[in-house]
């Protein structure tokens, strides 16, 4: 009998067998299934099961001869039923392996009425009839895959301070897309297509955020409804791709499906980051479905309440144990496979906090993300924490330790208040206060991450997946759910939008202008801002959910871009096409380093303050609730200054009053004139050279609302 090893975890070709090994520590015996279709070709499965052999703390293990790629399996585990304790072993549960590489999810795996009989098999391949009727209804299980052959990264590796990010769906992106073929739309090979890639580069931007590609299951109220978990955010396992998502059938082509995907997006300077989510999985609560970790160990993987009732910090049923080593090293080597076969560039960690907790309380130097930090596997790729969960003291931004970078919720709500909340106060002649505030977030949030993290730190954003999109925030003061079949109940409450007038569509061009300005104002702030800038897919067009700031459920046009633009929208996209571009040009708002308003090697500071009337902004101007007036200059960045590329400074005019004064520009020297380079009052971007160069002091009249940028030299 060749050697057995307790690891690698999973199931992995090797000398004309597999090597196995699962984790289930309080199992009395561990059996693997293999899944055979018939051989008369009638539709029809038999099952073979192999015991293993070999326990090595709390690992069953055990070399399997004349398994290859392609075969089909499950485990089942025989032990205790003891729910009190979380032990909730079954063999009557075929339970997929949670290292599987390729997945055949439940509703398509295996029917009873599909088996024609199970075995029992030794080792050595002795055999026993059994019932074949004690098998769990459309059953998950993997499939075997032989290691991918050994080739060279092409990973972009963007630095930090150039990256934009584009938070998409892979389904959304190009279901409707012109360009891609039919048998496409919506899969990863459409998201590698030339027509995908074309327009991802052409828009500018550098990552790939994709919501949750691990394979994943839809909740049992969702289906009851006859709607989906369309974001994913239920993982089933995670270290295969959903093959939901793949232009192909078989689960194992998947796989190949979505590295060439990756392979090809990076071909094209693109990197590409993962939604993940390994706080909770499907499994729900105890009432829920048993698939994989609770039937193996729901004593190790799950937190568990001195009843074996699931403590849940996720508002989804359960929570995994992080303070288990075994779930440490799943999330590690789930992290590291990505990295290391899939060419992934980073991750985005869903309800981050979960992953950090001791038995309640949040902890940055947490194994976890020590773990992560100095992992040398990981020490390229961009992690991002969504810095909050529901368990208590969830709310954590700012708190993670480097090298994280943090979704910043207070960017996005400061931001929102400035151009819409407290916009809608001031049409109603109230106060608005918020420039402070929005001054801070501007410079990079230095308020909330330490000078040792930087403003790279922030991952600043006004709309993600989650919530209103950008269109929808001018548009609707409150959520239209209805939907999703909650009775309007789910999504948040604290949307912090403007309807400018009307709640939903309407045809008063009035309103219409200044829901369009403050798209374009809000989109100006969030790519002139320091940090790392986030876009939410179809935001750049102006795309809107119907006022439903939850569609988490929506495998619909609801959620997916529709490409049929209106005159607005293509507008918009160019707007944003030329934003995005100017940021690019711009070092200086991408600084590395927080801004310390020191001069530089031309004389100007790295970044001043101007009031409306070109003098430098006091502690009364900033403590003025009234002000809706700032200027804003960035001084061109030192390494460019002598190196005959040049590109000047960057000027930032916010004139977010209903009647904005005259503003003067400011007189700064050694500054000998300013270029306009965009103007949110315009619906499209100026054509180049096409606007005059004013001299310091010159006095210029913004309009209503407005975000204007000047290239000061």
């Amino acid at each position: 009998m060749a050697r057995s090893l307790p690891y690698p975890l999973g199931v992995h070709p090797r000398d004309h067998g597999v090597d196995v090994a699962v984790m289930a520590a309080h199992a009395d015996r561990v059996q693997l299934c293999l899944l055979d279709p018939d051989p008369a070709g009638n539709g029809r499965w038999s099952e073979r099961r192999i015991d293993l052999p070999n326990l090595t703390y709390g690992i069953w293990h055990g070399f399997v001869p004349d398994v290859q790629p392609g075969q089909r399996y499950g485990f089942r585990v025989h032990g205790a039923w003891d729910p009190r304790r979380g032990h909730r072993h079954n063999p009557a549960k075929l339970l997929l392996d949670p290292y599987a590489r390729a997945v055949v999810p439940p509703e398509q795996g295996l029917r009873p009425e599909l088996y024609g009989h199970q075995v029992d098999a030794g080792l050595k391949g002795n055999h026993r009839t059994i019932d074949h009727r004690d098998s769990m209804p459309y059953a998950a299980h993997g499939v075997v895959l032989a290691a991918p052959p050994p080739g060279p990264s092409t990973k972009p590796h963007t630095p930090w301070a150039r990256t934009v990010i584009y938070e998409t769906h892979v389904r959304g992106l190009t279901k409707n897309l012109p360009g891609v073929p039919d048998a496409l739309r919506g899969t990863y090979a459409g998201l590698a297509h030339p027509a995908t890639i074309e327009y991802l580069t052409g828009l500018g931007v550098t990552a790939l955020e994709l919501l949750p590609v691990h394979v994943s299951q839809s909740e049992s109220h969702l289906e009851a409804r006859g709607l989906t978990n369309y974001w994913g955010y239920n993982t089933l396992g995670f270290f295969a791709p959903s093959p939901a998502y793949a232009a192909t059938d078989d689960p194992a082509a998947a796989v190949a499906e979505f590295r060439q995907m990756v392979q090809t997006l990076h071909e094209a300077g693109l990197e590409v980051l993962l939604d993940v989510v390994y706080n909770h999985t499907c499994e729900a609560g105890v009432v829920g479905p048993t698939l994989s970790f609770r039937g193996l160990d729901a004593a190790t993987y799950y937190r568990l309440d001195g009843d074996g009732r699931d403590i849940d910090f996720t508002g989804c049923g359960n929570s995994l144990d992080s303070t288990q080593a075994r779930v440490v090293q799943l999330v590690l080597d789930s992290l590291r496979y990505w990295v290391q076969e899939m060419d992934i560039d980073g991750f985005r960690f869903d309800l981050a906090p979960t992953l950090a907790r001791g038995r309640n309380e949040y902890h940055a130097d947490h194994p976890m993300l020590v773990a992560m930090r100095v992992d040398p596997v990981l020490a390229g790729a961009k992690l991002i924490a969504e810095p909050w969960d529901l368990g208590p003291d969830g709310w954590r931004t700012g708190q993670f330790p480097p090298p994280f970078a943090e979704w910043n919720d207070r960017y996005r709500d400061d931001v929102r208040d400035f151009w819409l909340t407290s916009g809608a106060r001031v049409a109603n002649g109230e106060t608005s206060g918020g420039l402070r505030d929005l001054g801070t977030r501007i410079a990079g949030s230095a308020d909330t991450f330490g000078a040792e993290r930087g403003p790279a730190a922030s991952v600043n954003f006004i709309s993600a997946h989650d919530g209103f999109t950008l269109a929808d925030l001018t548009a609707y003061n409150v959520k239209h759910n209805q939907d999703n079949g909650e009775d309007n109940r789910d999504g948040t409450d604290n949307n912090h939008s403007w309807n400018h007038g009307a709640e939903g569509p309407t045809d008063d061009p009035a309103i219409l202008t200044a829901r369009r300005r403050n798209i374009r104002n809000m989109l100006a702030t969030l790519l002139f801002s320091a940090g790392v800038p986030m876009l939410v897919a179809g935001d750049e067009f102006g795309r809107g959910q119907n006022g439903n700031n939850n569609p988490y459920a929506q495998d619909s046009p609801v959620s997916w871009l529709d490409w049929d633009l209106e005159d607005w929208q293509d507008d918009l996209l160019a707007t944003t096409r030329h934003l995005v571009s100017l940021r690019r040009r711009f070092g200086a708002v991408h600084p590395s380093r927080f801004f310390t308003g020191e001069p530089g090697p031309s004389g100007l500071r790295d970044v001043a303050w101007f009031a409306e009337d070109g003098t430098e902004m006091t502690m009364a101007h900033w403590g003025d609730a009234q002000r809706r007036m700032l200027q804003v200059l960035f001084a061109e960045p030192p390494a460019s200054i002598g190196t005959g590329e040049t590109t000047g400074s960057l000027l930032l005019v916010i004139a977010g009053a209903a009647q904005p004064p005259t503003v003067i520009l400011p007189d700064v020297p050694p500054l000998s004139s300013y270029e306009l380079l965009w103007d949110s009052a315009e619906p499209r971007p100026p054509a180049p050279g096409s606007t005059p160069l004013l001299p310091p002091a010159t006095e210029i009249d913004p309009s209503p609302d407005s975000v204007r940028l000047y290239v000061a030299r």
